[in-house]
């Protein structure tokens, strides 16, 4: 039969480069890699054939065989799943998705063991097949097409691959392996079930091996055998993990079917594992991962959990059984209610879909929560352990030990993310706030909750406030904290892109409102003595004038000029009306090329600073003022509109 020779696309050439030459450390992960593609082959036939029972053809069973040759040095993996056409064949085994690849070539640390590990994240696992074997043979027949129109698949892994037609009898794929002499290891029927039972056991197919025995030799003084009997055996537990009771489930199997599911090489930061029964009957199995994945905010991705109805495997990325705001969330929902034909559409749609997501989101806030306590505990413990070392004894279990820290790791990675929550699930914003942990003039790592905050207001404090800014820098040394730190008043320093958005909907907490410094004119008479009160009424009446002739020089730059008490160090600052969109935001959406309001700044002044004062006497009056207000801009992280009439009026003070 003819055979047509293709080359590789570059990104693959580049990548079984790799894997031949770097990735070999931990060879034994082909083996997951090649039993999973198969799994998912099975998982297609069957949801395909939910409209097309004809798929099946005369082969019903759906499951995985392993088959090794000792003599011929051949390790072949077997599935009667979907199968390939002849274009399916060069589409899927010669290109990769460029995105994935260039993901995955950044990802790689130089440690190859961990590298290897990795092989499977960004969909390149069949790949590696190449890191045990100098030659792979692909036969496969798409389910639906006639004998004839298989296809036979092979390649060195070098710059090219060959394709022809074959005859196959049998529906699905079958991938053989020429093992190089250094991985002869896994021409081992004990190896091959050590390592199916460490990494595949939980996959709900059968994965089948030919039984073996001891046959003595027919010589004498020759050693005997085990070989095959020509009966196969199911070698792993076939039954989907999820479906099992808890307590049959170890940790370690639990973690193992994660990085499964989710192909990460890192073991999760907590699982809930739960079934659910009532007007919706489902299995949850849900995982925190302890590391952000490379596209985590692309929201136009798919990204949820898998949806099982019935244990029928019915869709990847079940978008709908979770918020948006969970989408780093990863597992398994098995359902009992929802029609095996379900489709996207119908899911947005179906209540058992609601009920569900209310269930899931529930569960991982509380997971979450029971993360979050044991940070909480963590930091009790060391404070009163600071106090008095010698009476704290250590009452912690073992289990509490090991969620030490973890929520710490959790918000590092999905803390932003997170917080898209206080405006996409109005009905759990309460729960979600109390998860949120900011940074503070108290403390440079995002550690404060709300409760945290209010707990250590001061006497008379009205409010939570708070300042938002591109940097912990920038937010650290706002002129708007001055007189917050004179008082020894905390602030809330809040520096990610979605801090803008997010607190729109978050007004109070615990009936306290939330205020920006930067925000309105800011009050702090009730921590004011009579003194100070009387020493600000005194200056603001007697700077009134100043104030007419500040307003009239910058009339076309800001709102208003006021006298403020906010400001001790420092000359002037800006801030915006209470109901007016934030500085902050509107730099914001205009890098993003969106519309802003029209609005201008008001311009708060210090009347007791030197530079003020020396306002009233100098003759470049309106240039001091234009200088004042553009370092005010500079100062909160503002860009100036006309730099070279700043540098030249600067300038021509300084001459």
């Amino acid at each position: 039969m003819s055979t047509q020779t293709h080359s590789f696309q570059a990104e693959v050439a580049q990548l079984l480069h790799l894997v031949t030459h770097s990735l070999y450390s931990n060879s034994e992960i082909f083996l997951r890699e090649l039993v999973s593609n198969a799994s998912d082959a099975c998982d297609k036939l069957r949801f395909e054939a939910l409209n097309n029972a004809s798929l099946y053809g005369e082969q019903p069973n759906l499951e995985v065989r392993i088959h090794f040759d000792k003599d011929a040095k051949t390790l072949t993996i077997t599935d009667t799943g979907i199968g390939m056409s002849q274009q399916e064949a060069i589409d899927h085994l010669g290109t990769i998705a460029k995105s994935g690849t260039k993901a995955f070539m950044d990802q790689l640390s130089g440690d190859q063991k961990q590298d290897s590990q990795l092989i499977g994240q960004f969909g390149v696992g069949f790949y590696s097949g190449f890191i045990v074997a100098d030659k792979i043979v692909v036969d496969s027949r798409r389910a639906g097409l006639a004998e004839g129109e298989a296809v036979r698949w092979s390649s060195g892994g070098t710059g090219d691959f060959e394709v022809q037609a074959i005859t196959r009898a049998e529906r699905g794929t079958s991938i053989t392996l020429h093992l190089r002499e250094e991985h002869s290891e896994f021409l081992n029927a004990w190896k091959l079930k050590q390592l199916i039972a460490k990494y595949s056991d939980h996959i709900s197919l059968p994965i089948l091996m030919e039984k073996e025995e001891w046959k003595d030799s027919e010589k004498e003084g020759e050693p005997g055998s085990m070989v095959k009997t020509g009966e196969w055996e199911t070698v792993n537990k076939a039954s989907a993990l999820w479906t099992r009771a808890k307590k049959d489930v170890s940790d370690e199997q639990y973690k193992e079917f994660y990085k499964a599911i989710s192909n990460d090489y890192e073991d999760p930061l907590a699982w809930s594992h739960n079934r659910v029964e009532g007007n919706s009957e489902y299995t949850q199995l849900l995982y925190i991962p302890a590391k952000a994945p490379f596209d985590l905010y692309q929201r136009d991705k798919h990204a949820g959990v898998k949806l099982y109805v019935k244990r029928v495997f019915i869709m990847d990325d079940a978008d709908s059984l979770l918020p948006q705001y969970l989408r780093f969330v990863k597992g398994v929902i098995d359902s009992a209610d929802l029609p095996l034909n379900v489709s996207r559409e119908l899911l947005q749609e179906s209540r058992d879909v609601r009920l569900i997501r209310e269930g899931s989101v529930k569960r991982v806030l509380s997971m979450l929560e029971d993360l979050a306590r044991h940070d909480k505990h963590e930091a009790s413990a060391n404070a009163e352990a600071d106090a008095d070392a010698e009476t704290v004894t250590d009452v912690v279990s073992d289990e509490d030990k090991a969620k030490e820290g973890k929520y710490t790791q959790f918000y590092a990675q999905f803390g932003a993310v997170l917080k898209e929550g206080l405006g996409e699930d109005m009905g759990n914003k309460e729960r979600i706030a109390k998860l949120l942990r900011f940074a503070s003039t108290s403390s440079d790592t995002p550690s404060v909750s709300l409760a945290d905050y209010k707990a250590r207001m001061k006497e008379g404090q009205e409010a939570i406030y708070y300042i938002t800014a591109d940097t912990l820098a920038a937010a650290k040394n706002s002129p708007q904290l001055e007189v917050f730190k004179k008082k020894g008043i905390e602030v809330l320093l809040m520096t990610d892109r979605i801090d803008e958005w997010a607190l729109n909907y978050l007004s109070h907490f615990d009936e306290t409102p939330l205020q920006s410094v930067a925000k309105g004119a800011v009050d702090l008479s009730t921590l004011q003595d009579e003194e100070e009160k009387k020493a600000a009424e005194e200056a603001a009446e007697a700077f009134k004038p100043m104030l007419e002739k500040l307003k009239e020089a910058l009339k076309d730059k800001a709102e208003d000029v006021r006298a403020t008490s906010r400001l001790v160090d420092s000359p002037a600052c800006l801030v915006v009306a209470s109901d007016d969109m934030s500085m902050q935001l509107m730099r914001m959406l205009k890098q993003a090329g969106q519309p802003v309001p029209d609005s201008k700044p008001v311009l708060e002044v210090n009347p007791e600073h030197p530079l003020v004062k020396k306002l009233d006497t100098s003759a470049n009056f309106d240039d001091l003022a234009h200088i004042l207000f553009d370092q005010a801009l500079l100062a909160e992280g503002g860009l100036l509109e006309d730099p070279v009439a700043y540098v030249k009026r600067v300038n021509a003070l300084l001459a």
